[in-house]
């Protein structure tokens, strides 16, 4: 599979809106586009290989969380690994659906053919969204989630579909992969759930999965 280039300007970091973003174009971009949210303790140029993997004709925006941590950078704040705090999820969460829908009208990018891909810290976001922010995230690719609402509405996410790929090895996240499938499939949306032989990184069976799942038309799109 040929790889398109993208520009050296679209690389550059950006801070003119709330959250720090990277805007990837390519020449012959298709018009869908991939949101695409990192994992705590790194910035956002973590996951530009496995979108240029997975989505090689969309427009990438990939945000950078304001939390930081150690080296880089987290969405939220936490507790525990596996606890967070519960005002930071929701004002984060808030803040990167404003980001979302400025990013999509500043760089005339259309949200109903929108794709948000996080990965653990940054797929908790992107579930967050689904949940407290309904019609902003029609799919969504959640790798090595968990559930992080202490309450959860009753959100209706009919029309939405959700792939959760969770690492059969993951100790601190994997076994949470069940909870989160009966949460969304409980609230109407389309559920694909895998499991990879692996831990809590993600590598080339996340990829094929998601290349495979992403093919498939979003409806009504």
């Amino acid at each position: 599979m040929s790889v398109p280039e993208y520009s050296d300007k679209n690389s550059v970091l950006r801070e003119d809106l709330t959250f720090s973003y990277r805007l990837l174009k390519p020449e012959n971009a298709s018009g869908e586009c991939l949101f695409v949210l990192h994992g705590s303790g790194v910035d956002e140029t973590t996951m530009l290989p496995l979108a240029r993997q997975i989505a090689p004709h969309s427009v990438v925006v990939a945000a950078r969380g304001r939390i930081p941590q150690e080296d880089g950078f987290r969405w939220f704040e936490r507790i525990t690994p596996t606890s967070f705090d519960q005002t930071s999820i929701r004002a984060e969460t808030a803040a990167f659906a404003q980001f979302a829908r400025e990013a999509a009208r500043q760089h005339g990018l259309d949200l109903q053919r929108a794709t948000f891909l996080g990965y653990s810290n940054g797929a908790n976001v992107v579930s967050s969204l689904m949940l407290l922010h309904p019609g902003l995230v029609r799919r969504a690719a959640l790798l090595r989630a968990m559930p992080v609402l202490d309450t959860s509405p009753m959100t209706d996410l009919q029309g939405s579909r959700v792939l959760i790929v969770a690492g059969a090895a993951d100790q601190t996240y994997g076994p949470f992969a069940p909870a989160l499938v009966t949460l969304f499939s409980q609230r109407g949306a389309e559920i694909d759930a895998r499991i990879v032989a692996t831990g809590h990184e993600f590598g080339d069976a996340d990829a094929a999965i998601m290349r495979q799942w992403l093919a498939a038309p979003i409806a009504g799109a």
